[in-house]
């Protein structure tokens, strides 16, 4: 549906933490996108300066140092828990969050079985299995 391109993913980003500090209106998903930043505050320094975010090279393709696309996948999370696609995945990490203590640790923990099925399915060239994305992270959810 939507294909933005890098610039404007980081444009986004960019002004949604600028709105944030602003106090200035924002749109629901700016808000959440903004809401997700400040739990980031080693990143705040990236998301100030839009035209230097654009500019720079992020080589790290796992998220770990690459604040836009860790942004982008807390996003993705967000959209995929409210509309619970793939099927499961909101219950999933409800529980992992009440597992850990934190909705934002669950999401960092699910971060890491996105990460893995997208992987996957880019070594298998299939489309992603959204079933084992879930089922992973219920491993994590109820692991003692």
């Amino acid at each position: 549906m939507f294909n933005p391109s890098q610039e404007d993913v980081r444009r986004f980003f960019c002004s949604a933490w600028s709105k944030q500090n602003a106090g200035q209106p924002m749109e629901a998903l700016e808000a959440l996108a903004a809401g997700w930043i400040a739990e980031h505050p080693e990143w705040h320094a990236d998301f100030a300066d839009a035209e230097a975010a654009v500019a720079r090279s992020y080589p790290d393709t796992t998220g770990q140092n690459h604040p836009f696309l860790h942004m982008s996948m807390h996003l993705s999370i967000s959209e995929q828990c409210s509309i619970d696609q793939p099927r499961g995945i909101r219950q999933a990490v409800e529980l992992l969050a009440r597992r850990l203590g934190s909705l934002h640790d669950a999401h960092h923990a699910a971060m890491e079985c996105l990460g893995q099925m997208l992987f996957e399915a880019q070594q298998a060239r299939r489309p992603p299995d959204g079933n084992a994305y879930v089922a992973c992270v219920q491993r994590r959810a109820t692991r003692d």
